[in-house]
């Protein structure tokens, strides 16, 4: 009996330890993370190295392995990830984590796919990002978290500083004249002047200025100027298209456009630099990655150039706002392990150390209260280059600074935004090549201006817009 006793012991023990065994086992079981990224080139480069980086420390000892793809451009993971929701034919799967912007992510939430993260972190882990990147995805001003942050930007003005120095030894201009839009506005009526003094041919004067994300001129300037466009209350929107407000805007962008003084002709400004078409842009921080170190210009001449980086021109006399862009990341729906694992990845990734290691190889802002300060930076890269602590640098005074703006995010907003983009941006475009077609024609730049400049254009345009944006509204 006793040995009968011992025996059911040792089987009890032996089926416990194959029980605990099978269940630290299942614990343990590998998994598989997919994040889908628009990052290209050095942002892609950064990105991946902290994954690696991941997957051999964390990951291993966790048993989370991270894959990463990057699927092109913002639009093309934009498509991708919505073909994959709606089930298209030919679609991926969609994937654990995505980068998105709010638009997108609120798409993706009406759709019942996303993650609400509020309750994966501690009140003292929220507290350590910066406020409004966490706002940013709450749709329903109930502390959710749809969006997680990871990397932000801001905006800068990015200047070839080897030709400036050539125009402001001629005629005296100076970088404060570039601290507000106006005086953007004058200095760049000053360069076309002085370029075309240096042909024989009249009305030839090149542009200074060029822009990139249109949208972010037009809502951020009107909110410098006391105007929220687009006031988002619990996903519905109400449109403010104050008149004045958006003359405003008008003259300060689309009147100095169609006159040649700001310019857009490649896929970004910084395309244009690298012609010689523009001096100038204000883009997005990570674009500065992208800000060219030689001019190619149509006559063939080749040559060096090197980057000043200046704060965002602002109206005079306006309120301080900058704006609060690039995409965070979202989880969509799985098992709780895949959400776990997601969180445990976006947690590691925003650490202090690991972020700013990402800012330094991308140009993109760290996300968390401790590292948002250059010299935190600076101490953790000991290495970064004069260009990069230039850039973050300037970057990190805006956001700290500056009240921030970002377009909350309503039903059909993509759509709304960038109807008001394409109505201004790409009509300037259109004018301005009527008026150098005129110019060539024989005309003078002043008759061919005229119709352009009359105040019954603008409020042919302004009625148009307007009815355009009032379909979007509630």
């Amino acid at each position: 009996m006793a040995r009968k006793r011992v025996v059911l012991c040792l089987l009890g023990t032996a089926l416990a330890a194959s029980l605990f065994s099978g269940c630290a086992g299942k614990k343990s079981d590998p998994i598989t993370i997919t994040v889908w990224t628009y990052y290209n080139g050095d942002q892609l480069d950064a990105f991946n190295g902290l994954t690696e980086k991941f997957n051999e420390t964390v990951g291993k000892k966790e048993g989370i392995t991270v894959e990463g793809k990057s699927l092109g451009t913002a639009e093309d993971l934009e498509t991708s990830v919505l073909s994959a929701a709606n089930g298209e034919v030919g679609a991926e799967e969609v994937p654990n984590i995505f980068s998105a912007y709010s638009d997108t992510a609120y798409a993706m939430n009406q759709k019942d796919m996303l993650v609400d993260l509020s309750g994966y972190l501690t009140d003292k882990e929220k507290e350590e990002y910066v406020e409004e990147y966490l706002k940013e995805g709450d749709f329903t001003d109930d502390g959710s978290i749809r969006i997680f942050p990871t990397a932000k930007s801001t905006e800068l003005l990015f200047l070839n500083d080897t030709d400036w120095q050539k125009f402001a030894g001629d005629t005296g201009a100076q970088y404060e004249d570039l601290e507000t839009i106006e005086g953007l506005v004058d200095t760049a009526e000053k360069y076309y002047n002085w370029t075309d003094e240096q042909t024989p041919e009249p009305d030839d004067g090149k542009a200074l200025f060029g822009r990139d994300a249109m949208a972010n001129y037009f809502l951020v300037g009107a909110k410098e100027l006391g105007c929220d466009i687009f006031e988002v209350k619990d996903g519905k929107m109400t449109l403010n298209f104050d008149k004045d407000v958006i003359r405003k805007l008008w003259d300060n962008y689309y009147v100095p456009y169609v006159k040649g003084y700001f310019s857009a002709s490649g896929r970004f400004r910084s395309d244009d630099v690298k012609t010689g078409n523009v001096l100038g842009y204000v883009g997005s921080t990570s674009s500065a990655t992208f800000f060219p170190i030689q001019v190619s210009d149509d006559s063939g001449n080749s040559y060096d150039i090197s980057l000043k980086v200046l704060p965002c021109p602002k109206f005079k006399n306006g309120e301080n706002y900058a704006v609060q862009q690039g995409a965070g990341m979202v989880v969509t729906k799985g098992s709780e392990e895949e959400i776990k694992a997601s969180v445990e990845f976006l947690k590691w990734f925003t650490q202090p150390e690991n972020n700013i290691e990402f800012s330094v190889g991308s140009g993109y802002l760290p996300v968390t209260n401790e590292a948002n300060s250059i010299d935190k930076i600076k101490s953790v890269d000991k290495d970064i280059n004069s260009s990069m602590e230039e850039i973050l640098s300037k970057s990190v005074d805006e956001i700290n600074n500056n009240d921030l703006y970002y377009m909350h995010a309503f039903e059909n907003g993509n759509d709304a935004r960038t109807t008001l983009q394409n109505s201004f941006g790409d009509l300037a475009q259109q004018d301005r090549a009527t008026v150098e077609e005129r110019i060539a024609d024989g005309q003078s730049a002043e008759d061919a201006e005229a119709e352009f400049l009359s105040d019954e254009y603008f409020d042919s345009w302004y009625e148009n817009i307007l009815s355009e944006l009032q379909a979007y509204e509630g």
